[in-house]
């Protein structure tokens, strides 16, 4: 549905969503009138994943390629809202007996310290709260722990300031990409539904479990499309290169000889089983942890979201409904080019950081020790 009689002086423009991918920058900008969103601006532009974008060097040439990004698109100010990378938050589900509930904060924090040697005076510990289970005779609560190192975020600001960005909020990425799409399950009947989201990376692939605005489980998966390429490269004896361009011709359809389509389909099978795998797990705890709570469906993101292979072995494996994201779906597309929902699965992380706080229920705001940027008074939006 396009959205119509937009009043300007009553919109509110959103921070500039920056997705910081091992293979690909992404930028998403919305705009906000009430309820109704419109899309302001949204670029990719492929990087170097070799570099290794934790050195002095790496994080130069990245902030390079973001002011290359920022340059070229329709943005408004320079605020941005950006994730640091999964891999380097650390994720866990504590349980905690129902007494402990008003202490909650204060077991997490040490459960932090004890688990990843966390600082909870210097470092960042935030939680959510993913719901009951009873584990024997007694009631607990399950929280989702996620926590990050100060300098790991630190360093994620300088690259952000030497980008020309100013921040204005680091997030959780399964926070991002829970938000980006919780506005569209807000009718009663989808409050009832279990979602896995499942966004496929270069290198890894994030799980998501929602349910009823709530985010109930997180998995951090080490597979993503990079290694289909690894695996299509070893399987041919080429280069990684030359296997992306094959992967990516199998999934336009394009003409390949069939010895070299069953070589690459076999490839994309063992990666793609590896994942299934991962999510069956995840499923089987979830299952068993929230005695009930029924998966309906996944919806997969990211750039893997288009490997029919993937998404053949996900249906065969969790005998749930499959399908391709949209993150963009009722947004006003006109501004940004009514062509820019094709293929959009891989914009739904930066998508969601642009609307971190816009209707953002509590499920997806971590609780605990969360430590935003300072953000400059009097910079325009």
């Amino acid at each position: 549905m396009l959205i119509s009689n937009w009043t300007t002086a009553n919109q509110r423009i959103q921070p500039i969503g920056l997705d910081i991918g091992h293979s690909t920058l992404k930028m998403v900008q919305v705009a906000v009138c009430e309820d109704r969103l419109r899309l302001l601006a949204a670029r990719r532009l492929p990087v170097d994943s070799e570099v290794a974008w934790d050195t002095p060097e790496g994080r130069h040439a990245l902030a390079l390629a973001i002011r290359q990004l920022l340059s070229g698109g329709d943005f408004r100010g320079r605020k941005v809202t950006s994730a640091l990378p999964i891999n380097r938050f650390r994720i866990t589900s504590v349980r905690l007996a129902e007494a402990e509930a008003l202490q909650a904060d204060k077991a997490l924090r040490r459960e932090a310290t004890e688990r990843f040697g966390l600082d909870p005076r210097e470092d960042s510990i935030n939680y959510l709260l993913a719901g009951s289970v009873r584990q024997g005779d007694e009631l607990k609560n399950e929280y989702i722990l996620l926590a990050a190192d100060s300098q790991t975020v630190r360093n994620h600001i300088a690259l952000l300031e030497e980008a020309g960005l100013i921040p204005a909020g680091i997030d959780a990425p399964p926070c991002a990409l829970f938000r980006s799409f919780e506005r569209t399950m807000r009718r009663q009947e989808d409050q009832e539904k279990t979602v896995i989201f499942t966004d496929v990376g270069h290198r890894y692939t994030t799980v998501v479990f929602g349910r009823a605005g709530e985010i109930c489980f997180i998995k951090h998966i080490p597979i993503g499309t990079g290694h289909f390429d690894d695996e299509i490269a070893s399987s041919l004896g080429i280069a990684v290169a030359d296997a992306q361009l094959l992967r990516l011709k199998l999934q336009r359809d394009e003409s390949v000889d069939a010895a070299t389509r069953r070589h690459v389909i076999d490839a994309l099978n063992t990666m793609a089983e590896r994942i299934a795998g991962e999510i069956s797990l995840c499923l089987r705890y979830y299952t068993v942890t929230f005695r009930g709570k029924r998966v309906e469906r996944a919806v997969m993101a990211g750039g893997g979201a288009y490997e029919q292979v993937l998404l053949d072995v996900l249906r065969r494996q969790l005998s749930l409904e499959i399908e391709i994201a949209e993150p963009l779906r009722g947004f006003d597309l006109r501004k940004a080019g009514g062509n820019c929902q094709e293929r959009s699965a891989d914009l739904a992380l930066a998508v969601g950081l642009s609307l971190k706080g816009w209707g953002t229920p509590a499920a997806v705001k971590p609780r605990g020790a969360v430590k935003e940027p300072r953000v400059p008074e009097g910079e325009p939006v």
